[in-house]
């Protein structure tokens, strides 16, 4: 192969996929702490239009959370950030713990049935099994009857 030919194909493949290649921002962590309280300060004002008794009924605010998180995203998008991140992962459980640190779930405790509903649940299908195995032996013993 020629040299120039060489030369000119190197330079077509630097070009090319030089030109693929995006280029690396650096997640400005200082842009991204001075916008991330703007979308709580607008959160917290759509939230005080909504009764305090009812913040726990997420019915009642998906429409403003769902505000809150795109400008969460845009905000670290435009900063370069990748998201969610630490920083505004952090400011996030911030803004859970101010508007619903009192709401949580009822946890639901199970517990064994008494002993006499218990010990029934278990014979049951014991006992059943049992038949259904007595029924085929009796039934394959008795040729004449089915055939």
């Amino acid at each position: 192969m020629d040299k120039h030919v060489l030369s000119l194909l190197q330079l077509f493949l630097s070009v090319v996929c030089g030109g693929l290649q995006h280029p690396v921002i650096k997640c400005n962590e200082t842009l991204l702490l001075e916008y991330l309280p703007l979308c709580g300060k607008v959160f917290e004002s759509k939230m005080m239009t909504v009764d305090p008794n009812q913040w726990c009924n997420l019915t009642k605010f998906i429409t403003h959370y769902g505000s809150f998180s795109n400008c969460t995203e845009t905000t670290a998008l435009y900063a370069g950030c990748f998201w969610p991140n630490f920083l505004a992962e952090r400011f996030i459980t911030g803004i859970h713990r101010q508007f619903f640190s009192n709401c949580t779930l009822d946890t639901v405790t199970w517990e064994d049935p008494p002993d006499d509903i218990l010990t029934t649940l278990i014979l049951v299908p014991i006992f059943l099994t049992a038949a259904m195995i007595s029924l085929v032996v009796w039934c394959s013993k008795r040729g004449d009857i089915f055939g």
